[in-house]
């Protein structure tokens, strides 16, 4: 972890707070940072439509970039579960060829059984949490969650 992570993931906290709060979906957001440090794309959810997530939002911005190098900050963990798009955030991710995600919350068992982390580092993706930053995400999606729902 360093300086740089904290930052990219406050700035994909920030991000999310774009989200239109809705009962049925997280608010997240989302920032793919270059092997230079600058940032590539970012994203949030329900930014084009009322089922894009974040990660996938700003994936779809860099269709066929060379990812290899790059990171991907979310606020939440990457879904391992949909209802509304055939491909989950984390299959989209690895698909991009993206080796490393840094994250701030677990997704909560609320809406789905998430495993993103465990899909992602199953794969070989270097996976970091900053913890210490969930408790904004879960303000963001106070709408949804009930203290003992955010664990």
């Amino acid at each position: 972890m360093s300086d740089d992570d904290r930052h990219w993931l406050e700035t994909a906290i920030e991000l999310s707070y774009k989200s239109p709060p809705v009962n049925v979906a997280y608010a997240v957001g989302a920032v793919v940072v270059g092997a230079d440090g600058s940032r590539l794309a970012d994203g949030f959810s329900r930014e084009t439509d009322p089922y894009v997530h974040a990660e996938e939002s700003a994936l779809a911005k860099l269709a066929g970039t060379d990812l290899s190098r790059a990171t991907i900050y979310t606020s939440m963990e990457p879904c391992s579960a949909r209802r509304s798009r055939p491909r989950t955030c984390t299959q989209l991710i690895l698909a991009a060829g993206i080796r490393r995600v840094v994250f701030a919350l677990h997704e909560p068992p609320l809406l789905a059984d998430c495993h993103g982390v465990e899909l992602l580092e199953a794969a070989g993706v270097e996976v970091v949490e900053l913890a210490d930053l969930a408790d904004e995400v879960r303000a963001v999606n106070g709408h949804l969650l009930l203290p003992e729902q955010s664990q």
